[in-house]
């Protein structure tokens, strides 16, 4: 049985720089609370996806970012909600992260992956990056 009501759409970065990837740390005591996550968060009315994942950039890390294309599309139902989950491959601009609305960040290359604890609705994508990460990280020179 899942949560009641539609599924909470959620738009989430896969930011790259210098061949590492971005990762989050939810807050204790928020749903997942102490998983590392992709960063991003909740979509708001009349706002595009990718319009939602530099504003969460933005609040949650103090980074701006270029989105580039749509990365994976899915929907988890966790036992007291269900999420719309699309990720899309970013490229680090400018700022500096620092932990503004999540407990901590790091930067991570492939080997690192399977050290952190990410919710299970990250599952398909984290094999995606493991065995294609070459390809993902990669991006035209600016």
């Amino acid at each position: 049985m899942t949560g009641g009501g539609p599924p909470i759409e959620v738009a989430a970065g896969l930011v790259f720089r210098d061949g590492k990837l971005l990762i989050t740390q939810r807050p204790a005591g928020s749903h997942l609370g102490g998983l590392w996550e992709f960063p991003g968060g909740k979509r708001e009315a009349g706002e595009s996806f990718e319009e939602c994942l530099r504003r969460e950039l933005a609040e949650e890390l103090g980074i701006e970012v270029q989105v580039y294309e749509l990365a994976a599309d899915l929907t988890h139902h966790y036992p007291e909600r269900s999420v719309h989950l699309k990720f899309y491959r970013c490229r680090w601009l400018r700022h500096e992260p620092r932990a503004i609305l999540c407990h901590d960040w790091a930067w991570v290359g492939p080997e690192q992956l399977p050290d952190y604890r990410f919710p299970a609705a990250d599952a398909r994508l984290l094999e995606k990056l493991r065995s294609d990460w070459r390809q993902v990280s990669e991006f035209p020179t600016l």
